[in-house]
């Protein structure tokens, strides 16, 4: 729910498990993750890089991290943001395992 106001409502996210289009799928997505490997207790980016800034659109590439209790991982992430009327919004998100 914390995170709705930031995604665009037609937004495309590209996980490990496939494409998820609209807010319903990718929220759909994120649950079924979060509930496979319990909720992560803490989870953070580092490694930001903006690849792209303009006006309308920006870009970045980042290592995302997670720790639930004894497990943690981490993996790589593109966001791609656009400017809406309604302000800057997450139109795609690409996250992937690590190489």
């Amino acid at each position: 729910d914390l995170l709705l106001d930031l995604i665009a409502p037609d937004a495309t996210f590209w996980f490990s498990d496939g494409s998820h289009r609209g807010i319903d799928a990718i929220r759909a997505a994120f649950e079924a993750t979060w509930q496979a490997m319990g909720a992560a207790e803490n989870y953070w980016l580092d490694q930001l890089e903006w690849i792209a800034e303009a006006d309308t659109a920006a870009a970045c590439t980042y290592r995302f991290n997670w720790q639930a209790g004894d497990h943690a991982g981490s993996g790589r992430g593109t966001t791609v943001l656009a400017r809406r009327p309604e302000g800057w919004r997450i139109v795609h998100e690409h996250l992937s395992a690590a190489p």
